[in-house]
């Protein structure tokens, strides 16, 4: 059955081929010719061509050349120019700076707020910032200074460090400074564990008043008049605001 089904196909295919190609035109089977001569005739007529010649001078002359079209307006810019904005053109030309120093105790404010006076009104302000207390684990005070070397040469041996007490601390050691009391008798605590028996904890210094020098704005008119400040500074110098 497959067999006659190729058969058949074969004989279709032959018999196509045969029609498509006009091999049956004979017996009246053959595709239909189409065929329009008189459009082809139309297409192709050598008699009615003419060459003409071209004066390109005067074509030139004659042809109006087309204007570039007019230049798009620039776009106004978002920022405007320091030119514009005086404000902008004044802090550009004359930059300032906020400048501070501190902290002072009551004796060195008093003599610092008699130096600025000959500021101008606004330039400057002695902000409150007060001066927290020192506590120190101290040792002492010995007799002489022989004693001192000696208890130096004990707290060597025993890793312990330790420096000068100062002021009226002196002949005396300090084996650290703190910013409160219970941070101080930690350590006593801990320098017990050592072998450190005889040192005691102190108050350093109390708690005090202090003002911080602060100049807001210092610009180039300002900045020259600052050097009457430095004799009533007590040697702080002046810094950026922070």
């Amino acid at each position: 059955m497959l067999r006659l089904a190729v058969i058949v196909l074969l004989l279709a295919n032959a018999g196509y081929f045969a029609w498509s190609q006009g091999h049956l035109r004979p017996w009246g089977w053959a595709p239909q010719e189409q065929a329009e001569p008189q459009r082809m005739n139309q297409q192709i007529r050598p008699e009615t061509l003419q060459i003409l010649k071209v004066n390109a001078s005067k074509t030139s002359s004659s042809t109006p050349v087309p204007a570039p079209p007019p230049a798009a307006p620039a776009a106004p810019t978002a920022s405007a120019t320091p030119a514009d904005n005086p404000a902008t053109a004044a802090t550009a030309a004359d930059p300032s700076e906020c400048l501070q120093a501190g902290v002072f105790d009551e004796r060195q404010a008093e003599a610092l707020r008699t130096a600025v006076a000959g500021l101008p009104q606004g330039s400057w302000a002695l902000e409150p910032t007060p001066i927290a207390g020192r506590w120190m684990v101290y040792m002492g005070r010995f007799e002489d200074q022989e004693t001192l070397d000696r208890k130096r040469a004990e707290l060597r041996a025993r890793k312990v460090d330790h420096d000068r007490a100062g002021g009226t601390l002196e002949f005396g050691l300090s084996l650290g400074r703190f910013s409160t009391k219970e941070a101080a008798e930690r350590e006593l605590a801990n320098l017990g564990t050592k072998g450190v028996r005889t040192a005691r904890v102190v108050q350093e210094r109390p708690d005090a008043p202090g003002f911080t020098l602060r100049l807001p704005a210092v610009n180039d008119a300002l900045r020259p008049q600052l050097d009457t400040l430095r004799s009533a500074m007590a040697g702080k110098t002046l810094r950026t605001c922070g």
